[in-house]
């Protein structure tokens, strides 16, 4: 029997992070994956390959829509949708084999095959034969992430009721593309379609688009994206799908019930209501490990399930499922395991929608400061008065931060605009470091650039922007 310090199951953000840095502890390990390649949904069906998605129809609108403006003559630019699939697939293989690599490099013995927990310390790992072999570890850490989450009496077939991974891979532009959830899965996948020619509609359960971002960032993104043309119906839900014809036919009723229900068509239903903890298969029940009553495994703060030697991290356990967040736990158990002391911070976690413009924030919004009582300071400023930002032609939105009314420490930083994306993380850095708005404001920024929006919005906090 093969024997291990760590056997990670799972090859995602969570699970290959966490068994490189236990390598680098010099804990023997090992990692196990049920796919043909490594690197999780993010890398191969999800964070990667949507964002490649993303990028090819941002650059294709931009050579339709902005290209004139700025004095570049390019014809009228028609996209060639396999040539942009291979594209997306090339991002893909690129970055799970680099995840490979970094097994090979790091040591770590990478298994494909179905892993199943069959005592404290002891994985079955079952490959694609039926033949399996059985290890033994010293600490057991699941990494398994997370599912689509499923819409009842609505069955996702891949091919014209769709998950994320589906509308991935679609082999034609959708006429009409109809979307089950104004979350960022939906409203991403919305942009890519839209640009590509897909007339687009999104029907939201709830009154708001982007449940939990700040309320008013997303009010604006909700105009923008109607000016861009998605339609979006919101307390609205799909109560079925009628896939025998030709067209599909959506039937849509109002949230609270009561209402006169609506048909709609589509060539294409995209269901994408966010995603459920995945433990299938795993022998969590059989071990006695203990799950919350919405399917996530229950750890304290260092990790560890109520059964010694096992541990969870990433989209199976509470918390945002983020790539990011998944990653930066895999290295706190990993250095637990090795006796250091392994740390997170909660509260600077950063958010990215990337849409165009993109969203991202960190730390509280206004809202859950008022729930808290948290008396503060709101310093906003509009990348309409951001040179950089005009000159890009991309004037839309504001940065937004949030200080404490008595010390000035930022509590929250949120942004809708231009590159949004890589500009959180000068706020999650300056909220780690417990900086003041004052901080921000006398930190001295480069011009043009649309970080210069972020010392703005700090200046704003007292009142004293410059440029607006």
């Amino acid at each position: 029997m093969a024997s291990y310090d760590l056997i990670v199951i799972g090859s995602g953000p969570g699970g290959y992070v966490c068994a490189i840095r236990a390598a680098q502890l010099g804990l023997k390990t090992a990692v196990v994956e049920k796919r043909a390649t490594f690197g999780g949904t993010c890398l191969n069906i999800g964070c990667i390959p949507s964002k490649a998605m993303l990028n090819a129809s941002e650059l294709y609108d931009e050579a339709s829509h902005k290209f004139a403006e700025m004095g570049i003559k390019v014809g009228n630019p028609a996209v060639d949708l396999a040539a942009m699939l291979k594209y997306k697939q090339q991002a893909v293989d690129v970055n799970v084999k680099g995840v490979d690599y970094l097994f090979r490099k790091n040591k770590i013995e990478a298994l494909h095959g179905a892993a199943r927990i069959t005592a404290p310390g002891k994985v079955e790992v079952k490959n694609a034969d039926g033949k399996a072999r059985v290890l033994e570890a010293k600490a057991i850490v699941i990494a398994t992430g997370s599912d689509v989450a499923r819409l009842n009496g609505i069955d996702i077939d891949e091919k014209r009721i769709v998950s994320s991974t589906g509308a991935l891979e679609l082999a034609t532009v959708p006429k009409k593309l109809l979307i089950v959830g104004a979350g960022i899965i939906g409203l991403e996948l919305g942009s890519v379609w839209r640009r590509l020619g897909a007339e687009v509609t999104i029907v939201e359960f709830l009154d708001q688009i982007l449940p939990g971002i700040d309320i008013e960032v997303g009010k604006q993104f909700h105009r923008i994206v109607q000016k861009q043309g998605i339609a979006v119906r919101l307390s609205s839900k799909v109560v079925a799908v009628d896939a025998s014809g030709k067209t599909l036919k959506v039937k849509v009723e109002p949230a609270a019930g009561g209402g006169a229900a609506e048909m709609l068509e589509a060539d294409i239903v995209l269901v994408a209501i966010g995603r459920a903890p995945y433990t299938d298969g795993l022998g969590l029940e059989t071990v006695g490990v203990k799950k919350d009553n919405r399917g996530r495994v229950v750890v304290d703060s260092r990790y560890r399930t109520n059964v010694e030697g096992i541990y969870a991290i990433g989209d199976v356990i509470p918390g945002p499922m983020l790539a990011h967040k998944a990653e930066d736990e895999g290295i706190a158990v990993a250095e637990i395991l090795a006796g250091q002391a392994g740390h997170m911070n909660y509260d600077v976690i950063p958010n990215v929608v990337y849409t165009f413009p993109e969203i991202a924030c960190v730390g509280k919004s206004e809202e859950e400061l008022k729930a808290a009582g948290i008396a503060y300071n709101v310093g906003k400023f509009p990348f309409s008065a951001n040179a950089r930002a005009r000159i890009n032609l991309t004037a839309e939105g504001f940065v937004k931060i949030l200080a404490d009314a008595k010390t000035d420490r930022v509590l929250g930083v949120h942004i809708i605009g231009p590159d949004a994306g890589n500009m959180i993380g000068e706020a999650a850095v300056a909220m780690e470091f417990g900086a003041s708005s004052e901080d921000i404001a006398r930190t001295c920024h480069a011009h043009p650039t649309l970080s210069e929006a972020i010392k703005e919005s700090a200046l704003a906090v007292a009142k004293r922007a410059i440029n607006f």
